[in-house]
């Protein structure tokens, strides 16, 4: 690549003065894209990744023969916004003559629309408004949408106004559209990619996908093939499809057809439920025999064969009807289809994560093991919710789904602060080998200097060296960085076990000063969540501290962003690894297979546990003024096994004790001390 810099970074760079890691990404993106390759970034926050990853890619893909999307895929509701803010900044800067970049920002309907009726599918943000005024009306949004880049909020916000619906409006800008940003399910998750990609004229093979924050997106995917059975489950796919029926056979009645007619397929219902109701008598057998097998293994739970369980109901099935046994499970696919058919009314108090029916997650169930039956990356496990058995099934290697999606598309950026080591991610999502990708890692100008990580070397939470003795020694080192720390502290421990544990009795052991505790609870609802960061700034503003207590990998140490540098330290107590069980045991056995016992080992147990690490400490930075001092209670982070899985450039300073770990903080709040807050 060749001519000054400002031409190789192309034109649709957001900022006149570009840092020069953020200019590494640039040139990067746009090499690897040029051949439809991949770049893995991992790419500190504060170096303008964002910036970088659009940048390349819409130089690519204004510059390409072929019309071409970019999609970018986030989880989080703060990144749609910065990715409307960067693309006015870009087209604020584009070169007379050059068009703008045109956004479509879009999130799940029922976020989208006022109500959606699950039976019908309809939602009724347009309720009487006469179909000549809808189409202009629609029109006037669509146009709104292209012309200014606009957050999803905002486009919700104007199409109640106008009594028009945003999920409509905005799925019909998507074709005129040069950028889509939206969640990971619309590409990752198959049945979502069936209903939202070809309704809204997008083809894979035409698109460039960036995926911001991706360490998330291998554990994304594997739980979009995770899910539960229990015998209730069978129980309430039986009363659906019995309240399915009623409704068809008064449907017949009401049109005086026969109940027979075949477009209503009302005989079809009555073998499924025929099924279920033997489904429902034998099954609970089977359950029972688990549970009695789990009993005797003094295990918490047991891994299950994916075709023992599948046999296992295609078996009763085929007793419930005479058949031929060699109709690859025809009987039992046919069953499949009936449940995704069934429609009811559900009570609108259930919870958002609950509120597909019954019937048709167990025909997911049963469709995901049919797919998987004889593949090792699916894994089913049976153990005990409450009193009764359950059986869940876990993905174990999300490149079984991923690949796929990243050898169509015309190449993509991954990218995150956690994207560590790079190359693992390649491997866990199988990008494409025969295609070039860049895997990296982008240094911080600042990070070193303005969060410094401080590691104890006299506490762990190794199990087999807990005790008061260490507890203490933990307290003592929190005690000493709240002591020192002007401002807001967050503490994350393993477990919440762990952190009760440190807790005792009600924080008493803190001394008075003066800081208040605000605990993250498991059932902690997202309401509460997120207005942690308000009551922050609240107490902030009023010259009061808090000390945040969560969990690693938890709601408050990876689903919220604390901006204005509301975080003065961060304290990570521990190594969250995960505990043994049943599904653990696969997964290291899976990739031992795949790779080898070390890489196994670090993919499934040492790795996740330091990313959670690293996700917890970029909590307070999140741009290059801020400023917070990171503290880490675990020795083993010397351990050559865990070290290995911190990136290169980072820094530890040693602390023996909690004396140490004190003048550290002191000192470092001496050096950068915390700027001025205005009261109200």
């Amino acid at each position: 690549m060749t001519g000054p810099l400002s031409e190789r970074t192309g034109g649709f760079v957001a900022h006149e003065h570009l840092r020069d890691s953020q200019k590494e990404m640039i040139l990067d993106g746009i090499q690897v894209l040029s051949d439809d390759g991949f770049l893995l970034a991992a790419a500190p926050t504060g170096i303008g990744k964002t910036a970088a990853a659009l940048a390349s890619v819409l130089e690519i893909s204004r510059n390409s023969s072929e019309r071409l999307q970019i999609m970018f895929l986030t989880g989080r509701q703060s990144q749609h916004r910065i990715v409307i803010e960067t693309i006015r900044l870009i087209n604020s800067r584009l070169s007379e003559g050059v068009s703008h970049v045109k956004v479509v920002d879009i999130i799940g309907r029922e976020s989208m629309c006022e109500y959606v009726d699950r039976v019908t599918g309809k939602c009724n943000c347009e309720e009487d408004v006469i179909e000549g005024s809808r189409v202009e009306r629609r029109e006037e949004l669509r146009e709104m949408i292209l012309t200014y880049p606009t957050h999803v909020d905002d486009v919700i916000s104007r199409s109640r106004q106008r009594k028009m619906c945003a999920w409509a409006s905005a799925r019909s800008a998507v074709k005129s559209c040069d950028l889509i940003v939206c969640d990971y399910n619309h590409v990752f998750v198959e049945n979502v990619r069936t209903n939202s990609l070809a309704p809204m004229g997008i083809d894979l093979e035409n698109v460039i996908l960036i995926i911001d924050e991706a360490h998330n997106l291998p554990d994304r995917i594997r739980n979009g093939l995770e899910r539960r059975a229990t015998m209730s489950i069978f129980r309430d796919s039986k009363i659906e499809l019995e309240e399915f029926l009623g409704e068809k056979e008064k449907e017949a009645k009401q049109l005086d057809l026969d109940t027979d007619q075949g477009s209503l397929n009302i005989e079809g219902i009555r073998i499924a439920k025929r099924q279920m109701d033997r489904l429902m008598r034998e099954m609970r057998k089977w359950y029972a025999a688990k549970q009695r097998e789990l009993e005797l293994s003094k295990k918490d739970d047991l891994r299950i064969s994916t075709r023992e369980f599948i046999d296992e109901i295609n078996h009763i099935l085929m007793e419930s009807i005479e058949a031929d046994r060699s109709n690859n499970f025809k009987m039992l696919k046919s069953l499949i289809q009936q449940l995704f058919r069934v429609r009811v009314e559900q009570d609108d108090s259930i919870a958002d994560n609950e509120k597909e029916i019954a019937s048709n997650r167990l025909a997911s169930m049963l469709n995901i093991c049919l797919q998987f039956i004889d593949n090792p990356a699916l894994v089913l496990v049976f153990d005990i919710l409450g009193e009764d058995g359950r059986v869940r099934s876990f993905l174990l290697d999300p490149g079984v789904v991923s690949s796929e999606i990243f050898e169509e598309t015309k190449g993509s950026i991954l990218m995150s602060g956690t994207l560590f080591p790079p190359a693992m991610y390649a491997d866990l999502l199988q990008i494409p080998n025969d295609r070039p990708s860049i895997t990296k890692e982008y240094s911080s100008p600042f990070l070193g200097d303005r969060r410094p990580v401080l590691v104890a070397k006299d506490v762990t939470t190794k199990y087999t060296d807990r005790g008061l003795v260490n507890t203490n020694r933990i307290r003592d080192h929190i005690e000493a960085v709240v002591t020192e720390t002007p401002g807001h502290v967050a503490l994350f421990a393993p477990s919440y076990a762990m952190l009760r544990e440190i807790a005792g009795e009600d924080w008493s052991w803190l001394p008075g000063f003066g800081i208040q505790v605000i605990e993250e609870t498991q059932r902690m609802s997202k309401r509460r969540v997120n207005g942690v960061v308000d009551k922050l700034e609240i107490r902030r503003r009023a010259g009061s501290r808090v000390l945040l207590a969560g969990v690693l990998s938890g709601k408050l140490a990876e689903g919220v962003d604390y901006p204005n540098n509301i975080l003065d330290a961060v304290i990570c107590v521990g190594l969250p690894l995960p505990p043994p069980s049943a599904r653990q045991d696969a997964l290291k056995n899976y990739y031992t297979q795949r790779y080898d016992s070390n890489r196994a080992w670090r993919y499934t147990s040492f790795q996740p546990a330091v990313n959670s690490l690293m996700q917890a400490l970029g909590r307070p930075i999140r741009k290059a003024e801020d400023r917070a001092i990171v503290v880490l209670l675990e020795k083993r982070l010397f351990q050559r096994q865990y070290r290995n899985c911190l990136p290169n450039d980072m820094a530890l300073m040693e602390s023996p004790d909690n004396n140490r770990t004190k003048r550290h903080t002191r000192s470092f709040f001496k050096r950068l001390p915390k700027p001025a807050i205005e009261k109200e």
